[in-house]
């Protein structure tokens, strides 16, 4: 399921999308040596790329990145956050057109964003995007709902006071979705643990940065951030918060027969 208004959601939350969204457990491209065979001299495009959180780890491995994203404003973020790194390129494209050449990558990776693509477009372009051989990684953060009190309630006030969260948390890949993508018994699943600490402000930060969250001045902002500065006063350890998340990746290689149709 995608969204109308999907390349543009995320252009007011920016600055906290960069400060505050979770990064990817270094271990990653350590699975994927193991199990896709990465090298740091292969050619990776990181669809939906928004402000380089995903790219940043596979330039740290040595890798050149096409990252491909729609939206300006996080596209022109992403390129300041990675300027340290001249293997990275910044390209303005979707997953359904990415605007790269036939079979020039060995890795395509979609972070955080699988859900706002349309499917059948994006894995046609992927397809035709990857080098003979290459690799498709669908990766993203699912945060665990109810292994603590925490988790729990920040749940239960996503639910309360978003705006379309509950349209939004529909749309999330489940195994269904990555059988018709990949193909049923043709892709890998792995999992990794991940977490974030917040002090209060960062955990307001990260409110803020989900597409679904009120914005300042708009109705349910200020119960929202009293339901949240509750919520952290009653579960906070020394001054902070602990999110957890599981890290998902689907990995497989994409029937070229199958996407030419």
């Amino acid at each position: 399921m995608t969204f109308a208004d999907a390349k543009q959601r995320f252009s007011n939350r920016v600055a906290d999308y960069v400060r505050y969204r979770p990064g990817y457990p270094p271990a990653l491209t350590d699975l994927l040596h193991e199990e896709c065979g990465l090298q740091s001299y292969h050619q990776i495009a990181d669809i939906g790329s928004g402000t380089g959180i995903l790219s940043k780890l596979f330039l740290q491995n040595g890798n050149s990145v096409w990252g491909v994203e729609p939206n300006q404003e996080m596209r022109d973020a992403g390129t300041e956050f990675l300027v340290a790194y001249p293997k990275f390129q910044s390209v303005s494209g979707s997953a359904e057109a990415t605007t790269l050449a036939d079979g020039s990558v060995d890795l395509v990776i979609a972070g955080q964003a699988f859900h706002w693509f349309e499917p059948d477009a994006a894995r046609r372009e992927f397809a035709r995007i990857l080098k003979p051989g290459g690799w498709a990684a669908i990766i993203w953060n699912d945060r665990k709902l109810s292994e603590t009190a925490f988790g729990r309630a920040y749940e239960d006030l996503l639910v309360r006071y978003g705006t379309d969260y509950a349209r939004v948390k529909e749309a999330y890949p489940e195994m269904q979705d990555m059988e018709e993508f990949f193909g049923k018994e043709k892709f890998k699943r792995r999992e990794l643990p991940n977490f974030q600490e917040f002090d209060f402000a960062g955990l307001a930060g990260r409110v803020r940065s989900s597409s679904y969250a009120p914005k300042e001045g708009r109705e349910n902002y200020e119960p929202m951030m009293a339901a949240l500065r509750e919520l952290f006063d009653t579960t906070q350890k020394f001054g902070r918060v602990r999110m957890d998340y599981a890290t998902q990746m689907y990995l497989g290689q994409l029937d070229r027969a199958r996407n030419a149709v």
